[in-house]
């Protein structure tokens, strides 16, 4: 007779217990036990709960490799799905095996666990089986659909409520976003006294018309890698050095000054104006210049709103009167904020996320190492994609009356390029970049663990799935977009690969996105929507003209509403670097997690001692701040 103990773990979510029968069945190289139902006295499933059982067999079922766990209905009660965390099973040889399973069971559903302890050596035909069925019954449930020629693929989903229970939004999370989502719709007295009042946009309420301040949005604010360092003018931004001498340096020339950098919003050339009831809503390809002055201040100098000089295309100065100027200054930030939005925000975090999610979802069984360390970084991704599509493009949604799908196709070549640079660029600047390097070393600990040679690598046939369905459905097969053919990576390439995907959906979606509140729930410093035209006369403009051209009331509220509820900090977010659900059962890479923990403990420290010295604080990359996954 061989005995075998159960520890049973419900999870903590609300409504996660059940009243339900379980079974369970264990599964060894040399046997396996009968169908056994998990009944102690009183109630065994309920809330945060950790129940033992014993388990007794004729025989050792030699390795145990499986525990197949079903759930029938208790009487006649309606569906009651259970979530289960994880089982912990000691065999009577004294081996602990962890089975992960941290999912929602529904009734009538058969789910089988491997165990958490990754063996390459050991590979029954049982567990090919279940290997085999687990990707093919996610190949069919996790489908591809086409959002639009030329972008990277979406999920099937036509909305959330298709979607499994195990990838949407907590109770919690869903009822806070629900009650942020309202406020929409009240109002302007109650969500002016909704809205928080906290530093940073009080901040820009008051210094949001200020050069210097503008030009430090530019470096620091929700989009700041879009300027570059110039070293000559383009032909077609024909500023001379009667224009801007005045705001350079004393005995300083253009030809001669090395600090000035160019905004050029070129790929909006061409974009055609939108009709919003009855008026066309034009955006900017508009080119700005900037100086960084002795006091390590950057200073827009000039700028010009279309791409073609002409008479009715003036370059506007600092010098011009102030209506002029604050105006040509909107209309850039209007091209920056839609650029940021479309190319930068949705489109290079959160549908590149969704690929990735889905890739891993569809090419790696739930014990593979890469999904153990992927799937955290996955959490709510697909929930809050295919919600947000519907909220933010749907009929009613805020984005809609901006610019619709077009304008994600037309952008979508700089896409696929950003794309390229945040996997090649990023890598360049590992050495100097602290943070990117924590992230790097913790991928490169795990892979090799894993991974002994680039042989292991090659021979992962669900690694190299994954990697050519991110080719086929982010890339969309284009060798250029990506450097590279993304076939047969090597280990080096791999470790490169996962770091830049772990930095996307954390500190690089953080950047783009938790300040958008702080920055533009005032909308005269960013709004998607001007109403006029851009300027094509100087010294024409007026306080009129200015508020003309602002979104109204209505438009407002609506675009400080949505600044709140993607910056908004929810009760259930999991910060970078926290492993919650206990996947992994070596010893080795839990030790690596704890690791890493204690690096980005160590930068978040050093972060906000930099912070206590700024007049405006830098925030959005401590690792306090970012979330481990993007969920909002």
């Amino acid at each position: 007779m061989a005995e075998y103990k159960l520890e049973v773990t419900t999870g903590e979510m609300p409504y996660a217990g059940t009243w339900d029968h379980v079974f369970v069945t264990l599964f060894g190289n040399e046997g396996q036990s009968e169908r056994i139902e998990l009944d102690n006295y009183g109630p065994d499933f309920t809330r945060a709960a950790v129940r033992t059982y014993t388990i007794k067999t004729s025989s050792s079922l030699g390795k145990l490799l499986l525990v197949k766990v079903e759930k029938d209905p208790y009487l006649v009660l309606s569906e009651d799905a259970w979530y289960c965390s994880k089982l912990v099973v000691t065999t009577p040889e004294e081996d602990v095996i962890l089975f992960p399973c941290y999912r929602w069971i529904s009734r009538g559903e058969l789910v089988e666990l491997r165990g958490g302890r990754v063996c390459c050596t050991v590979c029954t035909y049982a567990l090919r089986q279940f290997q085999c069925f687990s990707i093919t019954l996610f190949v069919c449930f996790y489908r591809w659909k086409i959002m639009a020629e030329g972008l990277p693929h979406i999920n099937s989903f036509n909305n959330e409520s298709e979607l499994p229970d195990e990838i949407r939004y907590s109770d919690s999370k869903s009822n806070e976003t629900l009650n942020t989502e309202m406020i929409m719709w009240i109002n302007i007295l109650d969500i002016l006294s909704y809205l928080p009042i906290a530093f940073l946009p009080e901040y820009v309420t008051e210094h949001w018309k200020e050069d210097d301040f503008y030009g430090y949005q530019f470096l620091n604010g929700i989009n700041p890698n879009v300027i570059k360092k110039c070293s000559e003018l383009p032909p077609n931004f024909p500023v001379t050095e009667e224009m801007v001498k005045p705001f350079l340096e004393e005995d300083s020339s253009l030809e001669e000054e090395m600090e000035i950098f160019l905004y050029d919003q070129k790929k909006m050339d061409g974009i055609p104006a939108r009709d919003y009831n009855g008026e066309p809503l034009h955006v900017s390809a508009g080119l700005c210049l900037f100086y960084l002055n002795p006091e390590d201040k950057l200073m827009p100098i000039a700028i010009q709103l279309h791409q073609q000089p002409s008479e009715d295309n003036p370059i506007f100065l600092p010098s011009d009167s102030e209506t002029d100027w604050l105006l040509a200054k909107m209309f850039i930030k209007n091209a920056d904020f839609i650029d940021h939005e479309a190319v930068h925000h949705l489109m290079s975090t959160h549908f590149l996320a969704e690929v990735y999610t889905m890739a891993a979802l569809r090419c790696f069984p739930v014990i593979h190492p890469l999904y153990k360390l992927l799937i955290p970084h996955f959490r709510y991704t697909i929930y809050i994609n295919t919600e947000g599509r519907e909220s933010l493009f749907g009929k009613n949604g805020v984005l809609r009356i901006v610019r619709h799908i077009h304008l994600f196709v037309i952008f979508g070549p700089f896409i696929l390029n950003h794309c390229r640079l945040s996997l090649s660029l990023c890598f360049i600047f590992l050495l100097n970049d602290f943070f990117l390097l924590k992230i790097f070393l913790f991928v490169t600990a795990i892979v090799e663990y894993y991974y002994p040679s680039n042989s292991e690598v090659q021979k992962d046939t669900e690694l190299q799935e994954w990697i050519n369905e991110i080719f086929t459905h982010a890339f969309l097969r284009n060798t250029a977009s990506v450097g590279c053919s993304m076939m047969k990576f090597s280990m080096e390439e791999v470790i490169k690969f996962i770091t830049m995907v772990i930095f996307t959906v954390t500190a690089q979606h953080a950047a783009v996105n938790n300040g958008q509140f702080d920055y533009n729930s005032w909308v005269p410093n960013g709004s998607l929507l001007l109403h006029q035209p851009p300027p094509t006369t100087k010294g024409e403009s007026s306080m009129e003209t200015i508020l003309e051209t602002l979104p109204n009331v209505g438009e407002s509220v609506n675009f400080a509403a949505m600044t709140q509820m993607l910056s908004e900090k929810y009760t259930d977010v999991v910060p970078l670097g926290a492993y919650p659900e206990e996947r992994f059962d070596e010893p080795a890479p839990k030790q690596m997690i704890k690791d890493f923990q204690e690096e980005l403990s160590y930068l978040s420290e050093e972060i906000t001692s930099r912070n206590s010295e700024l007049k405006v604080p830098y925030t959005y990359l401590n690792p306090t701040e970012i979330e481990n996954s993007i969920t909002i």
